[in-house]
Formats: structure tokens, C-alpha cells, sequence
């Protein structure tokens, strides 16, 4: 069998895939096309019987996937298009999205960052459709670790995030001048935190599922203050 590539018949394989293309004895090697039964088509280059370099391939689901390829997995750089019109271009790491990448879906939504293994992890920013976006870290998919969220009235949160919510210590400010600084429980103030009014209002002290509850102290524009203690957000007494 000769050791030089050349164009030979279309041939069915053990797979039932038709292929067609260059070969090197009996391995395919070079540019080929194969087909299988279900209708799925790869178009590209070979090495030593592996896709391997730069190929398409068009799945039976109407998915499809073009670039760089390494032992028949998309491996390096690559665009993935889905039927339904998601996409995703960027780096690829044994069939898996890995490394760089950007993510676009039907709805209008777009992540760009990091990736490991197929999953949003490390940092990255993602844009919702309705126009607000995160940008931060990411861990297994979700939010998580510290990042910045902006919604399209004005209102921002920079701090801590745990599974998509805020969670942590962080800094959330209202488009009208309200802050408030402290702490967070799935995406409620609890613990201790300050909130500050445009009128130079301040209330420091204990929160729970987002209102005033504990001890606290009210902080007066002119700088005067009092103690008291508050329940779910309604002031019991007074304690100075």
C-alpha cells in the first residue's frame, strides 16, 4: 500500500459513514467529507483516520460546529451554532467550550469570559435582555464571587454574589441617591448594614430579610442620633 495521499472512491466505512476523500494507505488522511445514516456531514481535514486541522461539521439536529479540530474533537478555536440560533465562538478544549469564549443567545442575552468545561467559570460579563449585565466572577455556570450588577433603572450592587444572588458583604445604590453598605442574604440586606438617604438620613445597625431588625442607631441630617430597636422594619422604642 503506498504511503502517498491521494484521492480514491467514495467507500463506506465499518460506522456505515460514506467517505469521500484523501487517504495515506489505509487511513484517512488530507481533506475528505463523510457522511452517516443519520444525516450528519463532516467536511474537513484529516490525520492519520482523526479529524484533525480545520473542519465543519453539520449535526442531524441541525446544529453545527466549525473549526479547529484535534483526534475527532473540537479542539482550539471554534464556532458552535445551534438550530435554534444560540452561538458560541471562542476556545475549545476536547469538545468542550474552554478558556476564551463569547456566548450569544435567541433571546438577545450575551456572556463573554472565561470557561471550564463547558460551563461560564472565572470571569466574564453577562448581558440580560432586558439590558441589565454582571460583570465579575463566575463559578460552575452561576454568579459567584465578587462582581458588579447594573439594571437599566440606575440601580447597581457591587460585593459578594453566591448562586446568582447577592450574598456577602457589598455596596448597593438606588438610582434616586439611597445606598445601602453591609451585609446580604440571598439577595436580601441582613446582617449588619448602613443605609443612607439623599437627605443625609443614615440608619446603622441590624437587618433581617430587608428591613431594620435589631438594635440600630438613626443618624439625623444635622448629625443628632438616637438608638433603638426596630422589627421588621417598624421602630419598637427608643432606647436612649
Amino acid at each position: 500500500m503506498s504511503n502517498k495521499r491521494e484521492k480514491r472512491a467514495p467507500i463506506t466505512l465499518p460506522s456505515g459513514g460514506v467517505y469521500t476523500g484523501e487517504w495515506v494507505g489505509n487511513l484517512r488522511d488530507g481533506f475528505g467529507t463523510q457522511e452517516w445514516p443519520d444525516g450528519s456531514r463532516y467536511e474537513g481535514y484529516y490525520r492519520q483516520d482523526r479529524a484533525t486541522g480545520y473542519g465543519k461539521l453539520y449535526h442531524a439536529d441541525g446544529d453545527v460546529y466549525e473549526g479547529e479540530w484535534v483526534n475527532d474533537q473540537a479542539h482550539g478555536k471554534g464556532t458552535y451554532i445551534h438550530a435554534n440560533g444560540a452561538m458560541y465562538t471562542g476556545d475549545w478544549f476536547e469538545d468542550e467550550q474552554h478558556g476564551w469564549g463569547q456566548e450569544q443567545w435567541p433571546d438577545g442575552a450575551k456572556y463573554e469570559g472565561q470557561y471550564d468545561k463547558g460551563r461560564k467559570h472565572g470571569r466574564g460579563k453577562l448581558v440580560f435582555p432586558e439590558g441589565s449585565y454582571y460583570e465579575g466572577e463566575f463559578r460552575e455556570n452561576e454568579i459567584c464571587g465578587n462582581g458588579k450588577y447594573y439594571w437599566p433603572d440606575g440601580k447597581h450592587f457591587e460585593g459578594q454574589w453566591q448562586e446568582n444572588k447577592m450574598h456577602g458583604f457589598g455596596l448597593l445604590t438606588w438610582a434616586d441617591g439611597r445606598k445601602y453598605e453591609g451585609q446580604f442574604i440571598k439577595d436580601q440586606r441582613d446582617g449588619e448594614g448602613t443605609m443612607s438617604w439623599p437627605d443625609g438620613r443614615k440608619y446603622v445597625g441590624k437587618w433581617k430579610q430587608g428591613k431594620q431588625h435589631g438594635l440600630g442607631t438613626y443618624i439625623k441630617p444635622d448629625g443628632s442620633q438616637r438608638n433603638g430597636e426596630w422589627q421588621m422594619g417598624k421602630k419598637l422604642r427608643w432606647i436612649d
